[in-house]
C-alpha cells in the first residue's frame, strides 16, 4: 500500500479510541452518576521526567494515561520532533530554533533536566506506539501554529504517518488512534486536507471562538481541547451540555489540571478527558484512592481566578480576531506544500 493510500483507508469504520464512551466508576456515590473521564498525559509525565520525551511518555502509559498529549515541530530538513518551544532553549539550554537545526546535529542533544533524554521523533512515538499491548493508547497531536505560515508542518506529519504504517495484520489504523489538534480553522482545514479521514480537535482557551465549531455544521465531528477555566461558570456549563447533547460526535477534553479539586471538578462536569502533568494523581482520583481532598471543593478564590482568566482571553480573542482567521492559512501554498512533501 502507497502512503497515499495509507492516509486515505476509509474502509474501517471510525475510530473508538478517543471516542469510546468513558466506563463509569463507582467508588462514591459522588461520582457514580458520571462517566470516568480519560487521563490525556500532557507532554508525557511531564511532572516526574523530560516533557515530550520518549521517557515521559513511557511512565505516562504506565501510570495509567489513556492518551498522550504531545506537540510537533519541524525541523529543518523535515523531521518532526516532538517539542512544545520552537526553541531548543528551556529544554536544551541552546538558543537556536528547531526549523534551523537538521536531524543529525538535534539527535545529539539531551535535555538539560536529568535524566538527560535525547530529543523524540514523531516516528519514534508512533514505533512504540505499534507494540501491540499498546494498541489501546492514543495520541491527541497539539500542532503550532508559530513553525511555518506555508504549512510545511502538516505535510511532513501525514508524510512521517505514512511512513510509519500500522504493522502487518495490525486490527486498527493511525486515522483510529491519532486526533489532530489545531490552534484556529485555517489549521484544523489544513489538517482536514492533508490528512483525510483523521479527527480533528480544536485547541484554545477561548468559548468565544470555540463555537464556530459547534454551531457550523462544516466543523461536525471536530473535538475540543479547551482550557479548564474556560469551562468553568454558567456559561461553560452550558458549552458542557451542549457538547454531551452531541455525544456520538463531539468529546470535550480540558487542559492543563493539575489540583485534585480541579480534577473532581472536571469528574463532576462530566468531561470525556482530563490533560495532565500529574497522571499518578489523576488515577489516584479516578480510583478512588486519594480521599486526603475530599471535602475539600473548590474553593470561592479558584472560581474568582477562574473568571479573571475568562475575563482575561476573552479581551485578548476580541483583540486578535482578525489573526485568529488568518495564521496558517496557505501562502502561495501549494508549491511550498509539495516541495514539503518532497522532503520526505
Amino acid at each position: 500500500m502507497t502512503a497515499e493510500e495509507i492516509l486515505n483507508d476509509n474502509t474501517k469504520p471510525p475510530s473508538p479510541f478517543p471516542l469510546e464512551k468513558p466506563p463509569t466508576h463507582h467508588h462514591s456515590n459522588h461520582h457514580a452518576a458520571k462517566p470516568t473521564p480519560q487521563i490525556i498525559a500532557h507532554r508525557g509525565y511531564k511532572a516526574l521526567y523530560p516533557e515530550n520525551s520518549m521517557l515521559a511518555i513511557q511512565e505516562a502509559i504506565k501510570a495509567g494515561a489513556h492518551a498522550i498529549e504531545t506537540d510537533v515541530h519541524e525541523s529543518k530538513d523535515g523531521v518532526v520532533v516532538l517539542s512544545h518551544d520552537p526553541t531548543l532553549n528551556r529544554c536544551f539550554s541552546l538558543p537556536p530554533k528547531i526549523s534551523t537545526c537538521t536531524w543529525p546535529y538535534l539527535s545529539t542533544l539531551r535535555t538539560t533536566p536529568p535524566p538527560h533524554v535525547p530529543l523524540a521523533r514523531l516516528s519514534d512515538l508512533l514505533n512504540y506506539l505499534s507494540t501491540p499491548d499498546l494498541s489501546h493508547i492514543w495520541v491527541l497531536l497539539d500542532i503550532k501554529t508559530d513553525d511555518d505560515p506555508n504549512l510545511t508542518l502538516i505535510p511532513s506529519i501525514a508524510a512521517t504517518i505514512a511512513s510509519n504504517p500500522p504493522p502487518e495484520g495490525a486490527s486498527w489504523t493511525w486515522q483510529e488512534r491519532i486526533v489532530l489538534g489545531g490552534w484556529n480553522e485555517n489549521y484544523l482545514s489544513a489538517l482536514g486536507e492533508e490528512l483525510p479521514g483523521f479527527r480533528r480537535a480544536y485547541i484554545g482557551f477561548s468559548l468565544l471562538y470555540a463555537k464556530r465549531f459547534l454551531d457550523d455544521e462544516k466543523w461536525a465531528g471536530v473535538q475540543f481541547n479547551l482550557l479548564q477555566q474556560a469551562v468553568v461558570g454558567p456559561v461553560g456549563r452550558g458549552f458542557v451540555q451542549r457538547v454531551r447533547r452531541a455525544r456520538t460526535e463531539r468529546r470535550l477534553w480540558v487542559w492543563t489540571v493539575n489540583d485534585e479539586r480541579w480534577m473532581r471538578w472536571a469528574w463532576r462536569k462530566g468531561v470525556d478527558g482530563v490533560v495532565t502533568d500529574e497522571v499518578g494523581l489523576l488515577k489516584r482520583v479516578l480510583d478512588g484512592d486519594e480521599d486526603r481532598g475530599r471535602g475539600k471543593g473548590v474553593t470561592v478564590g479558584m472560581y474568582i481566578k477562574a473568571a479573571m482568566i475568562q475575563a482575561l482571553t476573552l479581551v485578548l480573542v476580541v483583540v486578535i480576531w482578525g489573526r485568529l482567521r488568518k495564521v496558517g492559512r496557505v501562502i502561495g501554498g501549494e508549491v511550498k506544500r509539495e516541495q514539503a512533501k518532497g522532503k520526505n
